[in-house]
């Protein structure tokens, strides 16, 4: 029996309308308008998320696509992106990859239920000055959206969105995003970086276990992090670890929570965001999330780095940048990586920066001045760092 076309459904709490839409339908949010009929109907749930503003006659809209699992045993699986609202190789990636699971819902494919947040960030993405996009802090705290995830113990997990009256607008986004999130097993966070590689930041509690992803993305290299920060991905893994208070585990088997850094800002293309949907997709069916008829990909034969063992190479002065290393470029130690011009036109206005030790140039940055101690690259090496680190991120 074919259901109707347009059909309610239970929403989620803190979401005003849900529906189920036909194929190729979008949504809309119009108080007490439902959406138009189509030629055919898919189980794929589209909802908003309203966050209010903090200042009066301001709202945020977020959109969340919802397919419900055939298998009540196979993994949920939450999938986000752009909540740096700048970096957007991950929504292109999305929207590919919801092609290929509507396809696959219309076919019963899909086993284990799936929730997709293409645009992570509506209030990142509002943000701009001079003609520039500004999606990686908030401007009105000056705090990375990234940031600063609530550290909760699972069992916590249904206080996330109560009273939010009490938090701003950013900290009900976050609250909003990490409570979806942590209804599933598995859990990926795409990002990308300025100029970069395809690689991740990877919890040591889900490696090696979760190198069938980085195959399946086909990803040069992952970066084994440390757990000590409060960015998105490791705060999940941070509820999974500590299921109740007092409670700590430090292996997870069959759950993953990851940071995906899918090269660099610029590298928004259909080919590679189809490529990446593809690489995802087969990640999935191996996962046994959906139906595929090819799950084969080759073993991952990237490096594998601690975060202790990545150089992060930084400006000595400001000045312009000429660098003299690529991403994707091996170098050893001495190796001239950047000049920097600190006196343009004087015999002594340039300084050289030099590879510490020999590794991988898996990031660098995209502009071309630098200010003091500003970042330049990222190299994964195969030893530890001399240059100290805090626990948590690399980079503010």
């Amino acid at each position: 029996m074919l259901r109707s076309a347009i059909e309610p459904v239970e929403r989620p709490r803190g979401v005003t309308q849900a529906w189920r839409l036909p194929f190729g339908c979008r949504r809309t949010i119009r108080p007490q308008e439902k959406p138009t009929a189509s030629i055919r109907t898919i189980d794929v749930e589209i909802s908003d998320i309203i966050i209010a503003g903090d200042t009066p006659g301001l709202e945020w809209r977020l959109p969340v696509f919802r397919f419900k699992g055939t298998k009540p045993e196979a993994p949920a699986t939450y999938l986000q992106a752009a909540l740096h609202a700048n970096e957007l190789p991950g929504t292109a990636l999305l929207h590919f990859l919801m092609e290929k699971l509507r396809q696959a819902e219309s076919e019963g494919g899909i086993l284990g239920d799936i929730t997709v947040v293409p645009q992570a960030n509506p209030i990142g993405a509002a943000q701009s000055q001079f003609g520039e996009l500004q999606g990686r802090f908030d401007l009105g705290t000056r705090t990375n959206f990234n940031r600063d995830f609530p550290l909760i113990v699972l069992g916590e997990r249904g206080g996330l969105i109560d009273d939010l009256d009490r938090h701003s607008a950013v900290d009900r986004l976050k609250r909003h995003l990490l409570s979806m999130a942590l209804g599933a097993e598995l859990v990926l966070d795409l990002h990308c970086d300025d100029e970069g590689l395809q690689y991740a930041y990877i919890d040591e509690a889900f490696w090696p276990e979760a190198s069938d992803l980085a195959a399946a993305l086909d990803m040069q290299a992952v970066f084994l992090s440390d757990g000590e920060s409060s960015a998105f991905e490791e705060a999940v893994a941070h509820a999974w670890k500590h299921a109740s208070a007092g409670e700590r585990n430090t292996s997870l088997p069959g759950r993953l929570s990851v940071t995906v850094e899918l090269r660099g800002t610029r590298d928004v293309s259909p080919e590679l965001a189809r490529k990446d949907a593809e690489g995802l997709y087969r990640f999935l069916a191996g996962r046994g999330v959906v139906v595929a008829e090819s799950q084969f990909f080759p073993a991952f034969g990237g490096i594998v780095a601690p975060l202790d063992n990545i150089e992060m190479i930084r400006t000595p002065e400001a000045g312009a940048i000429l660098f003299h290393g690529d991403v994707g470029e091996r170098v050893k130690a001495g190796d001239l990586l950047a000049t920097i011009l600190v006196k343009p036109g004087m015999t002594d206005g340039a300084m050289e920066v030099r590879a510490p030790q020999d590794g991988l140039i898996v990031t660098r940055v995209s502009t071309r001045f630098g200010r003091r101690r500003a970042d330049l690259m990222k190299i994964a090496c195969a030893e530890p760092s001399r240059a100290s680190r805090k626990p948590g991120t690399l980079e503010a």
